[in-house]
């Protein structure tokens, strides 16, 4: 089988690639056992009277990812923070 300068480079990104799937597979995986546990915090919220809502709580949950984001040498600080609070929103849905 002959091989071209191009084949090398091709396999190498479909492997990336895969790698990458594996990764999105992992994180939806977790972010479905984030929601399963906030969906529990909902639960023991309301057995406490407490709200869903916990804007100090929330807040620290986005500063701390941004420290992990720092740590982990993320550029991009910023677009965890989103991410996160995108996160937040999801979890305050699920404890509804």
């Amino acid at each position: 089988m002959s091989t071209d300068a191009g084949e090398a480079p091709a396999a190498a990104l479909a492997r990336l690639r895969q790698e990458i799937e594996a990764v999105d597979a992992q994180l939806v995986a977790l972010v479905a056992a984030r929601t399963r546990l906030a969906a529990d915090i909902g639960a023991a919220k309301r057995a406490l009277g407490r709200p869903t809502l916990d804007p100090v709580r929330e807040a620290a949950v986005v500063r701390r990812a941004a420290e992990l984001a720092r740590d982990a040498g993320l550029a991009d600080e910023e677009a965890v923070r989103a991410i996160f609070w995108q996160l937040m929103a999801l979890a305050r849905r699920a404890q509804e």
